[in-house]
């Protein structure tokens, strides 16, 4: 008799989950950005609403709760139902830097939510001002070897992926280069362009209008695979840094505990959404990558994620509190 209860209760646990992603989506959609409006994050997310407006027929909202190094609305999603009406368009800032950049988190990266999709990733180039001796990253390397200290970098803040992947850099080259931090990427690739500092690890759509100006040089992209927008550059990879990689990514999250059958349904139309043309061409406009996995697979990403992190973290002394 215990046995047929237990089946029986699971069976009516399985219908009624089953029973409510059939229905679902039946009221509207809470989508937290938390950064402010107009930026990438903010775009992605009402890009890939809109096309789940026109195929459930159901309005998306997109908030934006920005604040605290996008920590505010990370933890707001963390904390809300598991009912699939409040969803995430997390960073690799949020996800994989944060957890090992602040001493504490008022959320937990991998308890507390349940991971939908990887969106897109945006590549950083390695810039330098026109003047800059070396030519490429080989060259760099063996200039900043025989010049201990004696260069410079700038990053949109410390932090920042141009920061920890200028770490990243120097660590696997055994080269001291030194950090001056800025308070954004847009005044970091300025002070390049205007020579105050030698170099920037930037994201492709705050450098790529400069180097096709001629106004930087451009040494590598930061991806294993050269960037779709710029493909006639190198990756600083192939240039002299096996394994190296530094990109931003952009994913979607849902809270821990909503149900499989939701997480689900909200994965293939996101999934699908991406790969509509026009939303497509707009991300790949902006400097995107397009990417779209498993929601298993972006759990293993975000994992590792923070383990590279971590290190290079550890090894920078980098703190934010």
């Amino acid at each position: 008799m215990n046995f047929v209860r237990t089946l029986v209760l699971a069976c009516g646990a399985f219908c009624s989950a089953s029973a409510t992603a059939q229905s679902y989506p039946s009221k509207p959609i809470r989508v937290v950005v938390p950064y402010p409006a107009g930026g990438s994050v903010d775009i992605l997310a009402r890009l890939v609403g809109q096309k789940f407006t026109e195929s459930w027929g159901r309005p998306v909202v997109v908030e934006n709760r920005a604040g605290g190094s996008s920590n505010i609305g990370t933890d707001f999603v963390a904390k809300s139902p598991p009912d699939g009406y409040t969803l995430l368009v997390a960073t690799s800032t949020a996800l994989a830097v944060n957890p090992s950049l602040f001493s504490r988190l008022p959320f937990d990266p991998q308890r507390d939510f349940a991971p939908i999709t990887l969106a897109t990733y945006l590549p950083s180039i390695l810039v330098v001002h026109p003047s800059f001796p070396a030519k490429n990253v080989k060259e760099l390397i063996a200039l900043a070897r025989a010049r201990p200290s004696a260069l410079n970098y700038a990053s949109a803040g410390s932090g920042t992926p141009g920061h920890l992947g200028m770490e990243l850099f120097k660590t696997l080259t055994r080269t001291q280069i030194v950090h001056v931090p800025y308070k954004g990427g847009a005044p970091a690739v300025a002070d390049t362009v205007g020579g105050q500092v030698m170099m920037d690890l930037a994201v492709v759509p705050d450098a790529l209008p400069f180097v096709k100006e001629r106004r930087l040089r451009a040494l590598g992209v930061s991806t294993l695979k050269r960037s779709s927008v710029a493909s006639e550059i190198p990756t600083i990879a192939e240039s002299g840094v096996p394994g190296y990689e530094v990109i931003g990514w952009y994913g979607y999250l849902a809270p821990a505990g909503t149900p499989r059958d939701i997480v689900a349904k909200l994965h293939d139309e996101v999934v699908r959404a991406l790969q509509l043309p026009d939303v497509r061409e707009r991300l790949v406009g902006l400097g995107f990558e397009v990417a779209g996995n498993t929601p298993e697979q972006f759990a293993d990403w975000m994992k590792a994620e923070r383990v590279k992190w971590a290190e290079v973290i550890k090894a920078s002394g980098a703190r934010a509190d």
